[in-house]
């Protein structure tokens, strides 16, 4: 059997990380689709989003059965991108809030660059060092 199995997917494109995001929201979508049914019996929410399960697990077994390698790693790619942008937002964003007590962050008003400067110097001449702008700030 395990065998059979190998030489079908050979040719195959298989899982990857959007795969795997997909079944996720898969199953989040069957879980709530149990929960709405028996909390709301009569209700078409249950049914609703139990079609958009089955949805999101279609989608999970055209990806990894597809014989199209090009599309599928474009589109894991597309999604790695976006995760990483988001990401990299978010851990910005909570490293900033770690030093929200020590420094002060400036944005450039020519590059939009985020400047850091420290604070307690009251104020101050600040320098971009992307594009050599210089503004005053408040530290």
């Amino acid at each position: 059997m395990r065998n059979w199995f190998i030489r079908f997917m050979t040719g195959r494109y298989g899982g990857d990380q959007l795969n795997r995001l997909v079944s996720f929201v898969s199953i989040a979508f069957a879980v709530l689709a149990i929960i709405f049914s028996f909390a709301m019996s009569d209700s078409p929410v249950g049914s609703v989003l139990w079609v958009i399960a089955l949805a999101f697990l279609a989608i999970v077994y055209y990806r990894a059965f597809s014989k199209d390698f090009n599309r599928r790693s474009d589109e894991n790619t597309r999604y790695l991108r976006l995760r990483y942008k988001v990401s990299s937002f978010i851990r910005l964003r909570q490293e900033r809030w770690r030093q929200r007590r020590e420094y002060k962050f400036f944005t450039c008003p020519s590059c939009k660059t985020t400047l850091r400067v420290p604070r307690g110097k009251g104020s101050i001449n600040i320098v971009c060092r992307k594009c050599g702008y210089s503004f005053r700030g408040k530290s």
